[in-house]
């Protein structure tokens, strides 16, 4: 769970032990940048006030630059899977929705821009997902660290009380128990 101020920074995590405090920092591990961009991804999208222009510039900046180390790693992942693998097709196919949200014209308004800013954060998570997916590289649900192949592990779908959102993926074994 992590904890943003107004202006779109993290100012703490709960979720894990260590966090990057610049997403462009060279020196944070590839996984928990990553995991700490689709935080700021799912951050953004569940706005439901503006945020100030300059807020979303940055964050456009940050989702875009994600976007950019993504898109030929899923491509490359999905080049490894046999022609017929529906996964490799299915992230094709957000790649391509990717790009085209990536050559959207700035909308008019900050509402417009907010929307289409949403949508690239959307495709960070897509793609996210799909590398993961495509890796075999699994993240737990409810305490963000990657599981290993040595630890054992449940199937996971969350529904929120209305049954309108929910995500499925895995959860540690002994994360499990602890909500249970």
């Amino acid at each position: 769970m992590y904890t943003v101020d107004r202006g779109g920074l993290v100012k703490s995590d709960s979720g894990s032990r260590s966090r990057p405090t610049d997403t462009n920092d060279e020196s944070a591990s590839p996984a928990l940048a990553a995991r700490f961009l689709r935080a700021e991804a799912g951050w953004f999208i569940a706005q439901k006030t503006l945020p100030g222009h300059g807020t979303v510039k940055r964050f456009e900046e940050s989702f875009r630059k994600h976007l950019d180390q993504l898109i030929p790693e899923v491509e490359r992942l999905a080049s490894e899977k046999p022609a017929d693998d529906v996964p490799s097709k299915v992230a094709l196919a957000a790649i391509e929705e990717s790009r085209r949200r990536m050559d959207e014209e700035e909308a008019a308004g900050l509402k417009g821009e907010v929307e289409r800013v949403k949508n690239l954060a959307q495709s960070v998570m897509s793609l996210s997902h799909h590398q993961e997916s495509l890796s075999g590289v699994a993240q737990c649900l409810l305490c963000d660290h990657m599981i290993m192949d040595n630890q054992s592990w449940e199937p996971y779908e969350y529904r929120s009380r209305s049954g309108e959102t929910g995500k499925s993926g895995r959860v540690h074994a002994d994360c499990a128990a602890r909500i249970r």
